[in-house]
């Protein structure tokens, strides 16, 4: 029923182009020269960039069948996303290696990382419509983004309209699967602000995986003469069941999680560029082993998080210099992690919503200076930075992390990149204090350290994109959960573990030779090798690891016309995934191997409105990016879009 469905969806849309002309022409042009590129602590025109950074751009999320900004980063060929459920249902994000605890991820600059946890990072206050482009830097970047920033770092960048105007979303599809978003943009000659929502829920594909998501965001922004300054605020919320998401023991598990953000930032545009943020983020999550019965095993946990950002940046004969300070507090109350409150006080923290009480808490302070400067020549950039970094839970106070990022422009379209990098992570919550079925942290660990080197060149031209690059990253006092020999449970350890790997795309634009009009538009081929391995033999020795990365990433995208108002994307994913698990099922090891998807979109667009049909895991194939939660099969959603401005 649900193939036949989407065969009518995209009969309907063909024969309704039969009706159209073919003369219209868009204009497909991108000036590189102008735009301006993350990857250093004072922003450099993108001819002068000295990383590679990746981008998701609008055209990309229009035309993509993502449901979530997960689904969206898929598209990355360096980016592993491991879903435990469909529309970004608690999904893992790690970059080049990297583990979801090694990734900071920012909503317009500002840092939203969860130090509970890294499987709650990318709880968004905004939908796939709010999102302008996401940006991915790989590699360690704490000297730019702070020393959480260990892998790499995620930026989105949310929308900014043009002028004042309103919309709506409405979907609906398989598994009892529907919702909505709609937004409000008012803008004049110094105010711009946009207010968005959105609600989704889902029956869930397999069992006890249904769940229920929405969100509000506002983003207000001020412009004049001397200064710019932008006031963000956001509420996510998710309640879903978590099936034998922490473990088999039980296939009843639930959590629910609620978060808040409220940030402001603005810059003073003089010769010298200030730009100043403040932040505060919220996160309450509540956890349950037994859905029927939560009284017999829960866990409630709190974050509060405020930081300040300044940094300061001028052009001069010399080439750009920045300064800069960062100043973070993280604090988490709990009723498992952190250091026990007293009887005595533990009045004094109720969970809100609930006769419960937390009873423990923790909290540190971070402190960063940063210092980068940036030389500008004809053909050559070079950025030096250093970051002096003190966090009140490392012992030894300042600690240094300097990095150089150097990129050559062999010609007009060639560019060289090279880069030695040195960062760091402190411990989440959860890998210090966690106690639970199986698990245990452990209160001794060390900060994780590493040191990057990369190595990439890449080419480009209004038809060609090319990218390669290598890289390389030694891994100090690493976190990893282990199981010691002869131990019933897993724990928290550090090892000393290294990766290695390559990466490569290539992205054809056919509409740059044959006009907007070509029935090929875009072509993307992108693939990621990933190695990781223990330097020490003794430890390997010692215990059983639960270690497992992404090994080969493959993605392909291919978007084509039908006529002239529809078009479609096909995006196609190969992987495979080192480590095996015990599948419940079959009582049996089983290895993750290798597994292919294949997604659909097919749209009508018109200025006003859009139509469109879409199925995600077209051929329905089973497999796992977690041990023993199977994937869903072919999901299928069809859904109307309208925007009209006044």
């Amino acid at each position: 029923m649900r193939k036949s469905l989407f065969i009518a969806a995209t009969l309907l849309a063909a024969s309704a182009c039969m009706a159209q002309k073919t003369t219209d022409k868009t204009a497909f042009e991108i000036n590189l020269n102008d735009a301006e590129v993350v990857g250093t602590r004072a922003p450099l025109p993108a001819d002068k960039a000295v990383r590679l950074v990746q981008v998701i751009n609008r055209q990309d999320i229009e035309a993509s069948s993502a449901n979530s900004v997960n689904d969206l980063l898929k598209l990355a060929a360096g980016v592993d996303v491991r879903q435990r459920g469909g529309f970004g249902i608690q999904t893992d994000i790690g970059v080049n290696g990297g583990t979801e605890d090694q990734l900071t991820v920012l909503l317009n600059g500002i840092n939203i990382s969860n130090p509970h946890t890294g499987h709650l990072t990318v709880d968004l206050p905004v939908s796939v419509d709010d999102i302008e482009r996401i940006e991915v830097i790989e590699g360690g970047a704490s000297r730019i983004y702070g020393s959480q920033a260990f892998a790499g770092a995620i930026n989105i960048v949310t929308r900014t309209e043009s002028r004042s105007n309103a919309g709506a979303h409405m979907q609906g599809g398989s598994y009892g699967t529907w919702g909505g978003n709609a937004h409000v943009a008012l803008k004049n000659a110094h105010f711009n602000n946009r207010v968005s929502g959105a609600y989704t829920q889902s029956d869930g594909a397999n069992g006890n995986d249904d769940f229920k998501k929405s969100n509000a965001y506002w983003n207000g922004h001020y412009t004049s003469r001397l200064f710019d300054a932008t006031l963000q605020a956001g509420m996510s919320r998710m309640d879903y069941g978590a099936n034998t998401f922490y473990g088999t023991g039980s296939n009843s598990q639930y959590e629910e999680d609620r978060r808040y953000l409220l940030a402001a930032q603005a810059e003073y545009k003089g010769r010298v560029r200030v730009p100043v943020q403040v932040y505060w983020n919220r996160s309450l999550d509540h956890y349950v082993w037994w859905r029927a019965n939560p009284s017999a095993y829960q866990n409630f946990h709190q974050t509060n998080v405020y930081g300040a950002n300044a940094n300061a940046y001028t052009t001069w004969a010399l080439g750009k210099t920045a300064i800069g300070f960062e100043f973070r507090r993280e604090n988490i109350l709990s009723t498992r992690l952190g250091k026990e409150i007293s009887e005595a006080d533990r009045h004094k923290y109720k969970v809100p919503g609930h006769d419960e009480y937390y009873k423990y808490k923790d909290g540190r302070s971070n402190v960063g200076l940063y210092l980068e400067h940036d030389i500008l020549l004809n053909q050559l950039t070079i950025s030096l930075g250093v970051l002096a970094n003190h966090n009140t839970a490392v012992s030894g106070g300042m600690h240094l992390y300097p990095g150089i990022d150097l990129s050559w422009r062999m010609t007009n379209r060639w560019k060289l990149f090279a880069s030695f990098n040195q960062s760091l992570r402190t411990p989440t919550y959860t890998d210090l204090y966690y106690n639970g079925p199986g698990l245990q942290g452990n209160t001794k660990l060390k900060p994780e350290k590493s040191t990057d080197w990369h190595l990439g060149v890449s080419y480009v031209d209004n038809f060609l994109r090319l990218q390669a690059k290598g890289f390389y990253r030694h891994g100090t006092d690493m976190i990893d959960w282990v199981k010691y020999t002869n131990a019933t449970v897993y724990t928290t350890a550090n090892s000393n573990i290294d990766n290695v790997g390559a990466e490569a795309l290539v992205d054809l634009n056919f509409t740059d030779i044959w006009g907007s009009s070509s029935f090929l538009q875009r072509l993307t081929l992108s693939y990621c090798y990933n190695y990781k391995f223990r330097v020490d033999e003794e430890q390997t020795a010692n215990y059983a690891s639960r270690l497992t990365f992404l090994r080969h990433k493959f993605v392909s995208s291919l978007r084509h016309r039908i006529c002239k108002q529809i078009s479609a994307q096909w995006d196609f994913t190969l992987k495979n995934r080192d480590g095996e698990f015990e599948n419940v099922k079959t009582n049996q090891r089983q290895s993750y191997g290798t597994y292919g998807t294949l997604d659909l979109k097919v749209q009508w667009q018109t200025p006003h409105y859009t139509l469109y049909a879409q199925a995600n895991n077209l051929t329905s194939h089973a497999y796992y990016d977690f041990a023993n939660i199977e994937q869903p099969g072919i999901w299928f959603m069809a859904g109307a879009k309208c925007h009209f401005d006044f």
